[in-house]
C-alpha cells in the first residue's frame, strides 16, 4: 500500500483527475479523503491505494508529474510499509516515552525509534532495556547551541524525519524549530497558557478547576503556539487532590501524544498556516 498526499489552489475536477491517473496505471484506491478550505482557498487530499502491478507505481509517478504541474500542487507518495523514523527527546518525566515505547513495541505505533535523546540520565536504562540507542546531552544556558547541534547530527545521520518532544521540558532556538518545521511534535497540559511555571496542578487545585487535558501541537518559534494536532479532556470534581490530577493529567498527555504520532505515521496531517487539517 501506498499513500498520496496532496493540496494545492482548489479548482474543478482536481478528484476526477487523481482517482482517473491512478486507475489507468492500474492502481487501486482503498481510502481516500480531500478537503476544501474555505477560508485559504487550499483543496487538501490523501488516497490509500494499492498498485496492482509490477510497474505501476512507477508509471503513476512519471505520469503524475505532469498533473502535479498543471494544478501546480505540492504532494508526495509514501510506502505505508516504511516504518516512520523518529528520534525522541525527553527529560525527567518519563510517563510519555514509556507509553510511546510499549506502544512501538506492540505494533501499535508504525514508527522506528532510532534514538533517545535526553539531558538527564535517567531514562538511560529505559532505552537499553528497549534496544534503542541513547545520547545523554547535558545542557546550560551557555552551551544550548553547541548541544541542540549535537541533536542535529543525530537526527541528520539516522534519517529521522518526525521529532517527538515526549515532555522534553527545554526550549527550541528558533532556528531549530524553522529547519525542522512540521516535524516536531510536543505535548502540554491543556492548562497553558493559564498555569505557567511551576506546579501547574496546584495552580489548578487552586483555581478548583473542573477539567484537565492534553494538547499535542507542532514545535514552533511562538512557544507553546504551534499548530495543534490533538487534545482531549477528562472531567474531574473538588475530591482530586494535586497529585490525582497530575497522574490523571499524565495519562492524558500520552495518549494525545500517541495519537499525533500515530496520525503523521499515518501521514493524516497537513499543515495550513497556524492550524491543521487532518484526514
Amino acid at each position: 500500500m501506498h499513500i498520496l498526499r496532496l493540496n494545492c489552489d482548489d479548482k474543478s475536477g482536481i478528484v476526477a483527475t487523481v482517482a482517473t491517473a491512478l486507475s489507468n496505471h492500474q492502481c487501486n484506491i482503498e481510502e481516500s479523503a480531500q478537503f476544501n478550505d474555505p477560508h485559504s482557498g487550499q483543496f487538501y487530499m490523501r488516497v490509500v491505494f494499492n498498485p496492482l502491478e509490477k510497474n505501476s507505481l512507477s508509471d503513476f509517478q512519471k505520469s503524475f508529474e505532469a498533473i502535479a504541474n498543471e494544478f501546480v500542487m505540492n504532494w508526495q507518495i509514501c510506502d505505508m510499509s516504511a516504518h516512520l523514523k523518529t528520534v525522541i527527546l525527553v527529560s525527567q518525566h518519563d510517563h510519555c516515552l514509556n507509553d510511546i515505547l510499549y506502544r512501538w513495541r506492540t505494533n501499535h505505533l508504525p514508527i522506528e525509534i532510532t534514538a533517545i535523546i535526553s539531558n538527564h540520565k535517567n531514562v538511560e536504562k529505559l532505552a537499553d532495556d528497549h534496544g534503542v540507542a541513547f545520547h545523554y546531552l547535558p545542557v546550560t544556558k551557555d552551551s544550548k547551541d553547541k548541544q541542540e547541534a549535537e541533536i542535529r547530527k543525530i537526527i541528520d545521520s539516522t534519517g529521522s524525519e518526525l521529532i517527538v518532544m515526549a515532555r522534553y521540558m527545554q526550549i527550541l532556538s528558533t532556528d531549530f524549530c524553522e529547519n525542522y518545521i512540521g516535524r516536531v511534535i510536543n505535548i502540554h497540559h491543556s492548562f497553558l497558557p493559564g498555569f505557567k511555571g511551576a506546579r501547574p496542578y496546584n495552580q489548578a487545585y487552586e483555581r478548583g478547576v473542573k477539567i484537565i487535558g492534553a494538547t499535542a501541537h507542532f514545535a514552533t518559534a511562538d512557544l507553546d503556539e504551534g499548530p495543534i494536532i490533538a487534545q482531549d479532556i477528562e472531567p474531574i470534581d473538588h475530591s482530586y487532590t494535586p497529585k490525582k490530577m497530575e497522574r490523571l493529567g499524565q495519562d492524558t498527555e500520552s495518549r494525545v501524544l500517541a495519537r499525533s504520532i500515530h496520525l503523521y505515521a499515518e501521514r493524516r496531517i497537513f499543515l495550513n498556516g497556524r492550524r491543521t487539517i487532518i484526514l
